[in-house]
């Protein structure tokens, strides 16, 4: 099966400034980069807030302390794992992510899960822009005074980034690699200086409900990222060893989000209340000096600023893969790709600003709904690949609608729908009534603007 590109025009090996690359395969002479750029994008892109957030849920929930630090560790590893294989793709196909599902579910077919997953992004982008445009205008010191100041900032900085492209968001993923590792460092020191965990840890009862909510809160951590992580792999080299780029990218993921969770752990428990009512200004509190304040505020910004870039260009071109499919086009121009991208950071600040508490509550779950699309997703897409076309894809064929792939699989969308419905079932049937939407809604309020990875 052939995997030669339907692209002919001659470009330099990299490519300088806004990037022009966006649904079509990638040549050799663009490809670059090394596994370790997989490593530091993901350490980076998990040293952020929201992960320290999904950590303290697990303690907000009912897990004791040393279990929950347990249970996170293997979900983490896990999820990792598939979240990883996917990875390993990109450098094979030299394609986006969600693209290759065409092979699956056919060329229009491919669009069903693309919509969910440009909902996600969105639902993703907008909860973080709130994050983000609080510690933006406690930076300023406007405090809770014009949230649309923080929120406008960054969604500018993050439609700039993804704008321009793949270079520059791994340049941005090994900053917030060094910024962050430095950031949460000083605040874990602060935190074990001014509190003593030897008692918690000493008197963790395991819980089995509560110990599998951990594992399941950072397995669906790793998941979700499973969509878009081949965007950010698919201009290495096509020799690079799945090996390598598998263990790279497993290790910055499950590394940074074991470091932030474990962190959100233990604040849950030395903060209680006062982090559930504000987190970033418990966090701000923590830092102790104002100066030091205003440094971590910007720890918060740089690394919202790289998960947020990551689903804005995830977005971006999940949105190009679905008009492509319809329209015959393989590539956006890169007004198409400006257009495209502002009006998606629009869209998320729009949301941002008109969220009170209680949407963000019930956009949250809503999200989580929406997560359930991606387990029977990241199941058919694996093993296709993997196992029954043994890592053949046929390239020309993901964009032809008469070709071997077709229009429409209606047998793997039945299959994913009816998986779908399973999940729902079992998922209502397994969820003690402590985890209820009403039971939680109070600690959902708590956490005004967090979401599974917001």
């Amino acid at each position: 099966m052939s995997q030669t590109s339907r692209t002919t025009e001659p470009s330099p090996a990299r490519i300088r400034g806004i990037e022009r690359r966006t649904i079509d395969m990638i040549p050799a002479d663009e490809r670059h980069g090394t596994p370790l750029n997989q490593f530091t994008l993901w350490f980076g892109a998990n040293l952020q807030i929201t992960a320290i957030v999904d950590g303290a849920l697990a303690v907000i929930f009912g897990a004791d302390a040393l279990w929950a630090i347990i249970g996170l560790f293997i979900g983490q590893v896990l999820g990792g794992i598939v979240m990883a294989l996917h990875s390993a793709q990109g450098p094979r196909l030299g394609l986006p992510q969600m693209i290759s599902s065409r092979a699956q579910f056919g060329v229009y077919g491919a669009a069903i899960p693309l919509v969910l997953v440009v909902m996600l992004y969105l639902g993703f982008a907008s909860t973080g822009t709130v994050l983000s445009g609080q510690a933006i205008n406690s930076f300023l010191g406007l405090g809770a005074n014009a949230p649309w100041v923080g929120i406008g900032i960054f969604a500018g900085l993050t439609a700039l980034v993804a704008i321009v492209g793949y270079n520059l968001i791994h340049v941005l993923g090994r900053i917030s690699s060094v910024i962050g590792i430095i950031g949460l460092g000083y605040l874990a020191i602060r935190l074990f200086m001014t509190h003593d965990f030897s008692e918690p840890i000493r008197t963790s009862a395991f819980d089995l409900p509560t110990f599998l909510l951990a594992v399941s809160l950072s397995a669906g951590w790793q998941m979700t990222y499973g969509p878009y992580v081949a965007d950010y792999s698919r201009y290495l080299p096509q020799d690079t060893k799945e090996s390598h780029t598998f263990w790279a990218t497993w290790l910055g993921s499950v590394l940074g989000a074991t470091i932030a969770m474990t962190l959100g752990v233990f604040i849950a428990v030395a903060g209680g209340p006062a982090f559930l009512k504000n987190q970033v200004g418990y966090l701000g509190q923590l830092a102790g000096p104002a100066w030091v304040a205003l440094i971590i505020y910007l720890v918060i910004v740089v690394g919202k600023l790289t998960i947020n870039t990551l689903n804005a260009y995830g977005g971006f071109m999940s949105i190009a893969t679905t008009f492509s499919a319809f329209t015959g086009r393989e590539r956006l121009s890169p007004r198409a790709r400006i257009v495209w991208v502002i009006l998606f950071n629009l869209v998320a600040a729009g949301i941002a600003l008109l969220a009170s508490a209680d949407f963000l509550a019930n956009f949250r779950n809503f999200i989580l709904a929406l997560l359930l699309v991606f387990t029977p997703w990241s199941a058919i897409n694996l093993t296709d690949y993997y196992l029954v076309s043994k890592e053949r894809v046929d390239i020309p064929a993901l964009y032809d609608p008469h070709g071997r792939y077709h229009a429409w699989n209606w047998g793997t969308i039945g299959v994913s729908s009816a998986s779908r419905s399973r999940s729902r079932s079992c998922r209502r049937r397994s969820t003690p009534a402590r985890w209820s939407t009403s039971s939680a809604a109070p600690i959902s309020r708590g956490f005004s603007g967090s979401s599974s990875r917001s």
